[in-house]
């Protein structure tokens, strides 16, 4: 499957809610309501766009993965259980469309997220995943992603990731 890239737009907000609500909506079917089980409100994503990178992954056209570089350390995150950077830029809100989901299109994300990183410039890329059966901490392996903890935070049990840029 071909992607083409882009940083999203306003315009883009409902789309990016449609994307990463079906992914939220398969996860709940798959495993059981849970923290994953809701998708963002269209303000939500409308404030991502403005406050950071959010990247598109479409397929002829039709948007089927996002997920946002962040600058701003989201709440859940501990600095402690990553190595010391001073420029980290955060994965969050990662989606891919379950109609397109083990074809490539989250790896591609995620390498499109690391050439970001590489031209931003960052130092790193922190991320923490839901750590039970359907969380992504295999997928963010697979990547190339280092676990550096895993944390319960408001009863939520996660695991920390990051990415560090070559030098």
């Amino acid at each position: 499957m071909t992607l083409d890239f882009s940083v999203a737009e306003v315009s883009d907000a409902s789309e990016i809610c449609r994307v990463l609500g079906r992914a939220a909506d398969d996860l709940t079917t798959r495993f059981g309501r849970g923290h994953w089980s809701h998708g963002p409100s269209e303000p939500a994503v409308m404030r991502a766009i403005h406050s950071c990178r959010v990247l598109l992954a479409k397929a002829r056209g039709d948007l089927v993965g996002t997920l946002a570089l962040a600058t701003k350390k989201p709440w859940a995150l501990d600095r402690a259980y990553f190595a010391q950077c001073k420029r980290p830029l955060y994965l969050i809100d990662m989606g891919v469309d379950p109609a397109h989901q083990r074809k490539g299109v989250g790896r591609e994300l995620i390498e499109e997220a690391k050439r970001a990183a590489e031209a931003w410039p960052a130092d790193a890329i922190w991320l923490d995943a839901y750590d039970f059966e359907g969380g992504a901490g295999g997928f963010y392996a697979r990547c190339g992603f280092r676990e550096v903890g895993r944390v319960t935070y408001r009863k939520v049990p996660l695991i920390y990731y990051e990415w560090a840029v070559p030098t």
